[in-house]
């Protein structure tokens, strides 16, 4: 055995991270032997944090390319094994940093990541469509991205991913956010029930339980962003995001039909109620490129819901509370969004170029470039005595 191997190799895999914690495999206590033989075979036994790990084919590739490239390897043999209680119970302090009892992370003196809750007045308007593809577009960007699914009884993000038969891997009573392909980390009642059909029939306190439960018993790792898909209107759920994430900065989604503006005021409203701001408005199904016209290559667009439902939206908020509440964007009417959600690929990755896909883009830049404020950000200040 060559020690100078040995430890080029167990460098080597400092740079393979778990797929689920994004952290290295090493940091983690996975590795539990590195050998390497006088042929140049590096033996390499792994723990996995639980007996069937879902991801154990991406841990056993990445594993085996690392080292493949390290010089004086000639091949690699892997084995898998499983981690005891014991040691599950050490990686459990390690993500909750030793801390007994968990918390929100996000609600947090000084922690950083940006928190958006998409909201709407009413259901239908495409709310968890514009979720999804602004976490894609973020990602895309190179941020990390998380997104609860809040939408406790119309949880509909995991199959726009195309994670809809996915489950969370569990350390203990710690869960992981199940990844998916583009990078973005998401959490969901639908992923957490025994069966896709199930019937999710919760009152208030259930609700604010579970959406609790998202947020701190979720290991989320450093994210630079978190999308929070709420329920539509005003009730439990975004009653009890107010008091968990006060700093959390609201974007409100509407169509623009009269009937979903006015709606749509109302959960602006309901976000400054519970001292949050609303920081935009998206008009979702905003009018519908002419299909004729496009062909010969001019403009037409067909109002199908009406116009002017986001700027009244937008209006009615900014007057209400005294500061600007823009329309972050129209998002047209558009075939390949609503197949993208339906195949679990979302139109700002599967058609990128269509004009739906342009302008989800342009809000996520818009959201993205956002300084963090201290609305609701609690600064950890202790009043001095006076000398």
């Amino acid at each position: 055995m060559s020690t100078g191997l040995v430890d080029k190799v167990t460098a080597a895999l400092g740079n393979v991270n778990d797929p689920e914690i994004k952290r290295p495999i090493t940091e983690l206590g996975m590795v539990d032997s590195v050998d390497v033989d006088a042929a140049g075979v590096a033996h390499v036994h792994v723990l996995l944090t639980v007996a069937g790990c879902p991801l154990k084919d991406t841990i056993n590739r990445d594993v085996t390319a690392a080292v493949s490239q390290v010089p004086g390897i000639t091949s690699v043999d892997l084995s898998l094994g499983v981690m005891t209680p014991e040691q599950r119970a050490g990686l459990k302090d390690v993500l909750s940093d030793g801390k007994a009892q968990r918390e929100i992370p996000f609600a947090q003196p000084g922690n950083l990541t940006k928190v958006f809750a998409i909201a709407s007045g009413k259901g239908g308007v495409g709310k968890s469509s514009v979720t999804v593809n602004l976490a894609l577009s973020m990602a895309g960007q190179g941020l990390k991205v998380g997104i609860v699914d809040a939408d406790i009884y119309g949880h509909s993000v995991p199959a726009m991913l195309g994670v809809a038969d996915s489950r969370p891997t569990q350390v203990d009573d710690l869960i992981m956010p199940v990844p998916t392909a583009s990078g973005v980390s998401v959490i969901s009642i639908g992923m957490l029930k025994p069966r896709r059909d199930q019937v999710v029939a919760w009152r208030g306190p259930m609700l604010d339980r579970a959406l609790v439960q998202m947020l701190s018993d979720v290991y989320w790792g450093d994210l630079d962003v978190l999308l929070l898909d709420l329920p539509p209107g005003t009730g439990d759920v975004a009653i009890s995001l107010g008091q968990h994430l006060p700093g959390a900065e609201v974007v409100v989604v509407t169509t623009p039909q009269e009937a979903a503006a006015e709606v749509a005021e109302r959960a602006g409203t309901m976000a400054s109620m519970m001292h949050q701001r609303v920081v935009g408005v998206v008009e979702n199904m905003s009018y519908l490129p002419c299909p004729h016209c496009t062909a010969e290559g001019k403009e037409h667009r067909l109002e199908v819901f009406g116009s002017g439902g986001g700027d009244r939206v937008a209006q009615t908020l900014s007057s209400r509370f005294g500061y600007d509440v823009p329309v972050l964007g129209r998002v047209p009417l558009d075939v390949s969004l609503r197949e993208g959600g339906d195949i679990g690929k979302p139109i700002v990755e599967s058609d990128p170029t269509a004009p739906a896909a342009r302008e989800l883009h342009q809000v996520a830049s818009t959201l993205s470039g956002r300084g963090r404020g201290l609305a609701g950000m609690q600064l950890g200040l202790t009043p001095a005595a006076r000398f």
